[in-house]
């Protein structure tokens, strides 16, 4: 199930006169957490607000599921309510959940939203529908990870690193190998100098 977000975002919109007026707006964005849901926003909105803009609040919206229809972008909330038999007790219980639909009035979001919950199990009813203020729903999709910025030249593949990293322990592991079998060869070496020198000494002395 989809986790919607409502961001509410401000900044200087210019109306019919060509005068810049502050405007505060209102989105629905599909996303995993609020920081998901900022970066997305951000994302979405860079490219078509002219001039900077400002996300005021993020939270977490009631909204369970979205109906667009391509005709029109006006967006209208559903409440639907329905009965379910509980699990453990084998009693009723009402349900309410609230979906947006695009529509061009109440009346045509009334017939959508039964038209496009057709093949839901249990009947429902449509007791309340108002006009929404939220000017536009961003879902995920897949695409949308192509949309993503390449990473920076400078950085590479995180396998890339752990080889290279792999191969530097490696030589590392060699190196200390090496060290410690020529100071035990530097060790040896000095033994024998030591005998030798105590040798010498020892004939010395007989003579």
């Amino acid at each position: 199930m989809r986790t919607w977000f409502l961001c509410k975002v401000k900044y200087a919109k210019e109306n019919e006169q060509g005068l810049l007026k502050n405007v505060s707006e209102q989105y629905l964005v599909d996303a995993v957490s609020f920081t998901e849901a900022e970066a997305r926003i951000y994302d979405m909105l860079g490219s078509v607000i002219r001039g900077d803009f400002q996300v005021t609040s993020i939270g977490k919206s009631n909204i369970v599921d979205v109906f667009p229809y391509d005709d029109i972008d006006i967006w209208h909330k559903c409440k639907i309510t329905y009965v379910v038999a509980d699990a453990d007790s084998g009693k009723e219980k009402k349900v309410t959940q609230y979906m947006l639909i695009t529509a061009h009035h109440v009346k045509e979001a009334y017939e959508r939203i039964y038209e496009s919950m057709s093949n839901m199990l249990v009947s429902f009813n449509v007791p309340d529908i108002v006009e929404s203020p939220i000017v536009e729903v961003f879902p995920y999709e897949k695409d949308d990870e192509e949309l993503l910025p390449p990473p920076p030249s400078n950085l590479r593949p995180v396998s890339e690193v752990k080889e290279e990293q792999a191969r530097r322990d490696q030589v590392r592991s060699e190196n200390e190998k090496a060290r410690v079998e020529k100071e035990s060869e530097t060790e040896e070496e000095d033994e024998l100098e030591a005998v030798s020198d105590e040798s010498i000494d020892a004939e010395s002395e007989e003579r």
